[in-house]
């Protein structure tokens, strides 16, 4: 048996994290894991996404090729049953033995269950594991009605669960308030209100004594005030506790209340055995947070490989941020003004729902605390001064006041190289400083190198400031120039244009630029005259600015042909129109393909074959996709409550109106939508730039996801919404997009880049907290009313059917353009390789 061997009992993300950082101190360390769940690590912070569409793949955070690539040993399904200490080994539950000379207990916590009188039944529930998810969703679909006891972080997290599971949604909680760990009377009681406007009950004060039959549902819960609630399902949410039962099997020391005692080395009673996470116990404290788990995982990494930097646990911030069924929710160190001597100062703004108090040193020269309901957007400034103890400005109330000039912020200059910068990975200011000096030059190679902002992304605004000053600070130069020729970034081009009405690129040129331009600038100002001013972009003066697919309108394939893709809008189309693609089709011998975004591509087409084409297409009552152009591809749909025994909204009908809206919008990058008719999301919604998801009472708003290299699930960004405010919504976000995006850049990643992230976006959209509101319609209507068929005007203009043709001089075809039969259609000859005497090849 090798020396050093390291057992891992538990696959948590604390156990996870534990693994990865044993691999990076020592890559020829001997590690064996051992997970009593049927899959390796997954990602328990983002759980609740599991029901807005994440699968249990995407929440993974690991998988056996990653493992197997490290030389970890594991095994599923292994639950530990005894520790034999003196022999140094574990028994699992089937009888197998695993030999260890130091071990890591990362077991864990459970779900505390109350013991209430009939609380052990079918469709009592727990929240925790993504087999407990699945018992949900079984038990959600029997179901109308759902309750959740416990009204603390991870159980309005459940309820939000249950809500998006369609079910009448109640929270009942023991406490006289929500979240009474962290938030103060008054914090809770405005969090009790805006969830309720929600549409979920919140019951506080509330003692469960039984749970009987019910008269109109499967349960009634009988509370000791003599109040009944009738439900069919209960999800208890009221805490956790240790998973401390192998520790005290093999007489480890265990505190009274239980957890696995550790040192600040986290190590247990027996010096090979260390204990990490929520079932360890540190100066009788368990920390239910992954941030403290993380760190206790890297110092008991540390010991375990005899790295040359072995840091202690020295406990952790329990502060938080978090969007709890979108309302907005920040907790600080002492929120609760425990500390002797504290004073507190509050603001409350009742109209807008906004509360926020901090509480400071009797000096008044330091931060010990804070608690914000309804905007958390001092969140990041207020957690800084705490940390590092900066010294308070002389008025400490400016801090949470509305934003005014001359208002404090904390810079970056002041925070100490000790400064927190991202808490679920514990990186410092100093990390990232370290990162940069290491070849680090923006902020994609610092995430790379630290793992900041890779956790929960509550730190990213902040991450991008260190790193940006730091840049500077070093000389390097942080542009946002769109290119050689223009000085300014693409937003900066845009409002130029918008302001002084510019038409054409050499007369922005000649205003604010400088030499010809080039294939950066010229497409980036094409597309802002398109999403200002909509006109045909073939015209004499915009004509030098398009790329191949816009010069053609058309995509160019590999081989020199192009494709042709009609608008289907919705993904709805008649017969008739179904056998004119197929006529069309066969007319030109065009590769047909079905695409994921529920249209018909046709493949094969010579560039003097596109205007016939279209023509015949444009007949039947077509139009073009803009499948060659960074505009709005398509909307695609599931067949709704027409048709599906499920759907509760028309899906197709909302998919066509906002295809037909917004067709022809030019933007920074494709956008693509989809419109669900109910939350079991066959359209796939939330994977879209903007997605819409029907419910009973009108439609949720999703937005900035995204398909290809580096998926992202849309972010919900608005709850049941009648149509007219889903339009509305939408308008602003789009024109805010195309107006304050970077070239080339989709949605997903200017919103991460926004100051404030999602948060910012709902306040300039909903709240129209930069007064754009009227303007962003306005601008939108005015392209919704420009628009034309870019095929259609080719048609009709004489100069620009010239274009399309293969060669300056002559009408001949492009002989070049040569194909082969494949699977009986069309493909590019360079698809198959054929020797002289060998027939051609089919792919299987």
């Amino acid at each position: 048996m090798k020396s050093n061997n390291i057992l891992v009992v538990g696959n948590g993300m604390v156990g996870h994290h534990l693994v990865e950082n044993v691999i990076k101190n020592n890559p020829d360390a001997s590690v064996t894991v051992l997970s009593a769940e049927p899959r390796l690590a997954y990602d328990r912070v983002h759980l609740s996404e599991y029901f807005a569409g994440k699968t249990a793949d995407d929440l993974a955070l690991c998988d056996a090729d990653l493992y197997q690539q490290w030389q970890v040993k594991f095994h599923c399904n292994s639950k530990v049953k005894t520790i034999d200490r003196v022999f140094k080994s574990v028994t699992t539950e089937s009888g197998e033995v695993y030999r260890y000379d130091k071990l890591v207990l990362a077991t864990g916590s459970y779900p505390f269950v109350p013991p209430i009188p009939g609380g052990d039944q079918d469709h009592c529930l727990v929240y925790r594991t993504i087999e407990d998810l699945e018992a949900i969703s079984a038990s959600a679909a029997q179901s109308k009605v759902g309750v959740v006891v416990g009204g603390g972080l991870l159980g309005l997290e459940a309820a939000n669960a249950l809500k998006q599971l369609g079910l009448e949604t109640h929270v009942v909680e023991f406490a006289p308030q929500l979240m009474a760990v962290q938030l103060d009377a008054a914090g809770g009681d405005l969090l009790k209100e805006k969830i309720a406007e929600l549409g979920v009950s919140v019951h506080t004060s509330k003692a469960t004594e039984k749970i009987i039959a019910g008269d109109s549902c499967r349960y009634k819960m009988c509370f000791a005030d003599g109040s009944e609630l009738e439900t069919d399902l209960i999800l208890f949410s009221a805490g956790i506790r240790p998973h401390d039962e192998l520790a005290k099997c093999c007489e480890l020391e265990v505190g009274p209340r239980g957890g696995i005692v550790v040192n600040d080395a986290c190590q247990t009673s027996d010096s090979s055995i260390y204990a990490v996470g929520e079932c360890a116990l540190w100066q009788q404290r368990i920390y239910g947070l992954v941030a403290p788990g993380y760190q206790m995982a890297k110092v008991a990494a540390a010991q375990l490989t005899q790295a040359s930097e072995q840091p202690l646990f020295s406990g952790a911030d329990m502060s938080t941020k978090l969007k709890l069924m979108g309302v907005d929710v920040g907790s600080i160190g002492d929120a609760h003004g425990n500390t002797e001597g504290s004073l507190s100062y509050t603001y409350e703004n009742q109209p807008e729902s906004i509360y926020k108090k901090i509480v400071v040193s009797a000096d008044r020269k330091k931060l010990l605390g804070a608690v914000l309901v309804g905007d958390c957007s001092d969140y990041d400034n207020l957690l800084q001064y705490c940390l590092n103890s900066i010294e308070l400005p002389d008025a400490p109330e400016a801090l949470i006041l509305p934003i005014a000039e001359g208002a404090p912020t904390l810079g970056v200059d002041a925070l100490p190289d000790s400064a927190s910068i991202c808490s679920c990975h514990n990186v410092s200011k100093a990390d990232v400083i370290a990162a940069i000096d290491g070849g680090a030059c923006d902020i994609g190679a610092v995430k790379d190198c630290t793992k900041a902002s890779t956790g929960c992304g509550g730190c990213s605004a902040l991450l991008k400031k260190v790193v940006d000053t730091t840049l500077e600070q070093r000389g390097v130069e942080v542009s946002s120039d769109i290119c050689e020729h223009f000085a300014f970034s693409r937003q900066e081009l845009f409002d130029i244009v918008r302001v002084e009405q510019i038409k054409s690129f050499d007369d922005l040129l000649d205003r604010h630029g400088k030499g010809m331009g080039c294939d950066i600038c010229k497409p980036a100002v094409s597309s802002i005259f398109a999403s200002q001013w909509n006109e045909y972009i073939l015209a004499e003066q915009h004509v030098p600015l398009q790329d191949t697919n816009d010069t053609y309108l058309a995509n160019m394939q590999k081989d020199g042909s192009y494709s042709v893709v009609p608008r289907i809008a919705g993904g709805e189309i008649t017969p008739e129109k179904l056998i004119v693609l197929g006529q069309v089709a066969k007319k030109y011998d065009l590769y047909t393909k079905i695409t994921g975004g529920q249209r018909v591509d046709l493949f094969g087409a010579r560039l003097e074959q596109l205007p016939p084409i279209w023509a015949e297409l444009i007949e039947a009552g077509f139009e073009t996709g803009h499948a060659y152009g960074k505009s709005l591809r398509t909307v695609k749909s599931c067949v709704g409550e027409s048709w599906c025994r499920y759907g509760v909204q028309d899906s197709v009908a909302m998919a066509i109106y906002l295809e037909n809206r917004y067709k022809g919008l030019r933007a920074p990058h494709k956008i693509k939508m989809a419109v669900s008719g109910c939350t079991r999301e066959c359209a796939e919604a939330q994977s879209k730039d903007v997605g819409v998801i029907a419910t009973e009472n009108g439609w949720n708003l999703y937005v900035c996801g995204n398909g290809g290299m580096r998926p992202r699930h849309a972010d919900l960004f608005a709850t049941d919404l009648d149509d007219e405010t889903l339009i509305r919504y939408i308008d602003r976000m789009l024109m805010f997009y195309v107006r304050t995006a970077d070239r080339l850049q989709r949605t997903s990643v200017w919103m991460e880049n926004l100051e404030g992230g999602l948060d910012y976006l709902q306040q300039v959209v909903i709240k129209d907290s930069l007064g754009l509101a009227n303007e962003l319609e306005k601008q939108m209507t005015h392209i919704v009313g420009a628009y034309q068929c870019e095929w259609k005007t080719t048609l009709e203009n004489p100069e620009a059917l010239k274009r399309f043709r293969s060669f300056v001089n002559s009408d001949e075809p492009d002989d070049s353009i040569q194909f082969i039969r494949v699977r009986e259609q069309i493909s590019p000859r360079s698809t198959v390789i054929a020797s002289e005497d060998e027939p051609e090849k089919e792919f299987a």
